[in-house]
């Protein structure tokens, strides 16, 4: 059961099940000793391992009548998908702070394997069936579009074969835009302060900074309402300014990084 901090009513139900668990054995390593039986080699091309798949069904908690639900599954798309994903991210996000394991990350749609909408009675629900239900889309066609202009497969190449190399502020702003996408503005605020600071110090030497001198500037204009913004993330809130002034910059920032991308390629 969701709930927000201080309101005693739920507003998710959160199912997760492990689906087709292949038989688990014990398996030791250490070396074959004499008079042990030899086993079989290994294929040069073993099979492939099967693999376990993770089921996650997010359930609104309040119930509604057959029409409202009719109307909505109707209505679901790609946005559905992403709002679904949220009570999952905050699950994600809890278990990583209650364990102590930086290393577990948050899924996105394009980890999904099938995205499905749909209603039923709450016993079905959580078992993954439905009295009705319908696909949804993982990935939009205007994000394939951008992404193809983008080219990212080249970046990665020049990437992995040492011809560029990566910004300290990009892996940054990657994580503010994750915090400010997912609904947690503070943080997402005090993460843009440390990345657009990083920028103001990698882009001007990077060697695509005359190409992008406007930007570098309009960045630098931006730095004292994200400062602005993250003191007042430290001290508790984000006012609508603030929320205006981190958006506004992270969008910058991401642009100025996509230019330095297509100017150095």
């Amino acid at each position: 059961m969701l709930r927000e901090p201080g309101t005693p009513e739920a507003t998710h139900v959160l199912v997760v099940a492990t689906l087709g668990a292949p038989e688990r054995r014990h398996l030791a390593a250490g070396r074959l000793g004499r008079g042990a039986r030899r086993r079989a080699p290994v294929a040069p091309e073993p099979e492939p391992t099967a693999v376990t798949t993770g089921r996650a069904t997010v359930i609104h908690a309040q119930p509604v009548a057959a029409e409202e639900a009719e109307g909505w599954l109707a209505a679901a798309g790609l946005a559905t998908a992403e709002e679904a994903l949220l009570p999952l991210h905050r699950a994600v996000r809890s278990f990583r702070i209650a364990s102590g394991d930086p290393r577990l990350r948050e899924p996105g749609l394009r980890q999904v394997l099938v995205a499905r909408a749909g209603y039923g009675a709450g016993e079905e629900v959580a078992d993954g069936r439905w009295s009705a239900a319908r696909p949804l889309p993982t990935v939009s066609e205007k994000r394939e579009r951008r992404s193809s202009a983008l080219r990212p497969q080249e970046r990665l190449a020049a990437l992995l074969g040492g011809r560029t190399h990566p910004l300290v502020c990009e892996d940054l702003a990657l994580r503010a835009r994750h915090d400010l996408d997912d609904g947690h503005e503070r943080e997402a605020a005090l993460q843009l302060r440390i990345a657009l600071d990083a920028a103001l110090g990698e882009l001007p030497a990077s060697a695509a900074a005359a190409a992008l001198s406007a930007r570098i500037e309009e960045l630098r204009a931006c730095r004292a309402g994200v400062h602005a913004a993250a003191e007042a993330a430290i001290a508790g809130s984000l006012s609508a300014a603030d929320r205006e002034a981190v958006a506004h910059a992270l969008g910058r920032l991401e642009a100025a990084l996509r230019a330095r991308g297509v100017a150095e390629s």
